[in-house]
């Protein structure tokens, strides 16, 4: 993973809006064509109703006019690393292939693991799901 995809996930984090959690959360993604777009999680007093860092991310990769991604940093400021919830391994499998790469990132700067898209979701929900 390059740093500049590190680096863009830790800024994302330091702007979170965690005000109930204080769970402060970041990610950003690298597409095919080398475009980063990054995120921060946002809370809302009526809990489920925020959302993610990675849909954040995943919302400015959509107004950008879409791709696919190449490769995913999320970072936690109080884990040692911290994976996509179950909705967010889905938003990423709609922009991504099994062979995606994830990287879990620790607050210091350090990839703690790298794991795959087809590792996080299994037999993701796709278009042919709906067939």
């Amino acid at each position: 993973m390059a740093d500049d995809l590190f680096a863009l996930a830790k800024s994302a984090m330091r702007r979170a809006h965690a005000p109930y959690s204080k769970f402060p959360v970041g990610a950003a993604l690298r597409t095919t064509d080398g475009r980063i777009f990054s995120g921060c999680n946002v809370e809302v007093v009526s809990f489920p109703e925020g959302w993610c860092a990675e849909t954040t991310a995943i919302g400015h990769l959509v107004m950008d006019g879409g791709g696919r991604i190449a490769e995913v940093a999320v970072v936690a400021e109080k884990l040692p690393l911290c994976t996509p919830c179950g909705g967010c391994r889905q938003r990423i499998a709609e922009f991504a292939d099994a062979g995606t790469k994830v990287h879990l990132c620790d607050a210091e700067g350090g990839v703690r693991e790298t794991v795959t898209m087809g590792e996080l979701l299994p037999r993701a929900f796709d278009p042919q799901s709906l067939a």
